[in-house]
């Protein structure tokens, strides 16, 4: 059904323990529209995998189909938990391998949505310990030479997605396009990944300009082994892929390439080696984060541990929103209906306490709150503020920003009246009534679905 593809493998030095080396195989594929035909391709590779004694499993985008159609890309999308996914989990279970599963087709839960191209990742035992959607979609379209609109197809995920622990190091899931940004895999590698995947379909044109190109690079800038299953020839009359599926190591070398055929082939993964490579060239201990860094908009599980705001305890019940270095709550004494905070998680007094990305992190979520507050109170207009320090009405020494919307007539056409009834009405020495918990929790439920925390 298929051969090996050309198959480079180069040898990690001799003294490096081989209890830390873990073989992994990558396929490439030329899917069709057949979701069948793909799977016996599929299930073919991933016993030859098993042959060869590897761990590890990853497969293109698009490995489930190609689609010939919008419309056939849109009407043959599957959910997550459907008989043709969980065949997949059943091999991984039976024949003792994790999967990359690089992208498919998958129908939007809520029905709303075109459908999303999800990578998952599925353990020896079958059970899903990933899943990314892919954020960044091909749209190209250049008059009258080529035109390839990813968007009109599938919709683009909505979150930044952390890298899992695997027994072979510590994954990134991304998809094809998202190679081109090198922001999502700086911020892969300043989250601990240590091996970065791209399964895609690269066209033949941008393939042979910037395939290897870009694989080499991501792997020299973040340190990382990058692996990239790919599709490759003829999937129908419109669509054709570069092929190439590649391993590099984290010093930039390519230990392991097919050629333009269907195959697989194989790389050793060796956490000793990358750790060498980065303690050699700590390259992540010299950046200038005092000048520079990536802002992200990164949503965070809330928990049920309290948060710290001040000397007060607040319930994860009333915070509906947490980034990496913020959270957002509700008042407990508002001035008018929707006046929130937004609160750094760590204990800091004043604005100029925080770090640059602890600065930019608390902004952005504000931001993102405020959108959402005047969405839900049907208003343009808000109040944003900070009171930093004691002598400008700080109640609380913990740095936090106000959001209230607001309305024509507020205050009998007294809009700055808002200051007066905020220093009358503040946390510790509310004249208003405090609100008890479960109005709190309430509000708080309201604005998690808004936001999708």
């Amino acid at each position: 059904m298929f051969s090996i593809g050309y198959n480079i493998v180069r040898r990690m030095a001799s003294s490096q323990s081989s209890s830390i080396r873990s073989l992994i195989a990558v396929c490439q594929m030329t899917a069709t529209h057949d979701p069948e035909e793909n799977f016996q391709t599929a299930f073919s590779m991933m016993h030859r995998a098993k042959e060869r004694d590897a761990k590890m499993v990853f497969f293109p985008e698009c490995f489930d189909f190609v689609g010939r159609t919008r419309e056939e890309c849109i009407s043959m999308a599957v959910d997550e938990d459907c008989e043709y996914i969980n065949r997949y989990k059943q091999c991984a279970k039976e024949l003792g391998l994790w999967l990359s599963l690089g992208g498919f087709h998958q129908k939007d839960p809520k029905g709303v949505y075109k459908p999303y191209n999800t990578h998952l990742i599925i353990d020896d035992k079958g059970v899903v310990r990933g899943k990314y959607q892919k954020l960044h979609l091909f749209d190209l379209d250049i008059h009258e030479r080529v035109r390839v609109m990813e968007s009109e197809f599938s919709t683009g995920g909505h979150e930044l997605v952390k890298p899992i622990w695997t027994p072979f190091g510590v994954m990134a899931m991304s998809i094809c396009y998202d190679l081109r940004f090198s922001e999502l895999a700086l911020w892969n590698r300043r989250k601990g990944a240590q091996i970065l995947t791209y399964p895609s379909a690269f066209t033949v044109n941008t393939g042979q300009a910037h395939w290897e190109t870009l694989l080499r690079t991501r792997a020299i800038e973040t340190q990382c082994y990058v692996v990239a299953a790919a599709q490759t020839g003829k999937h129908n009359d419109k669509r054709f892929s570069y092929g190439h599926a590649m391993v590099v190591d984290p010093w930039g070398a390519v230990i392991a390439q097919c050629s333009e055929t269907v195959g697989m082939c194989f790389a050793e993964i060796s956490l000793e080696y990358l750790n060498k490579v980065r303690t050699t060239q700590p390259i992540f201990a010299h950046r200038r984060s005092d000048l520079y860094s990536i802002i992200t908009n990164e949503k965070t599980p809330i928990g049920d541990e309290p948060f710290l705001f001040g000397e007060q305890s607040i319930e994860s019940s009333v915070v509906f929103y947490r980034s990496e270095y913020s959270f957002a709550f509700v008042n407990r004494s508002p001035v008018l209906p929707g006046h929130v905070l937004v609160s750094s998680i760590r204990k800091a007094e004043k604005l100029t306490d925080l770090t640059d990305e602890e600065t930019a992190d608390l902004f952005v979520v504000s931001k993102k709150v405020q959108a959402m507050i005047e969405s839900q109170y049907d208003t343009k207009s808000s109040t944003v503020c900070v009171q930093d320090g004691r002598d400008a009405g700080q109640t609380i020494p913990h740095v936090h920003v106000h959001i209230v919307p607001r309305h024509h007539g507020d205050f009998s056409g007294n809009p700055d009246r808002f200051y007066d009834e905020l220093a009358e009405n503040d946390y510790i020495n509310a004249k208003r009534p405090i609100r008890d918990q479960k109005d709190m929790s309430e509000e708080a439920s309201v604005y998690r679905k808004l936001l999708g925390s």
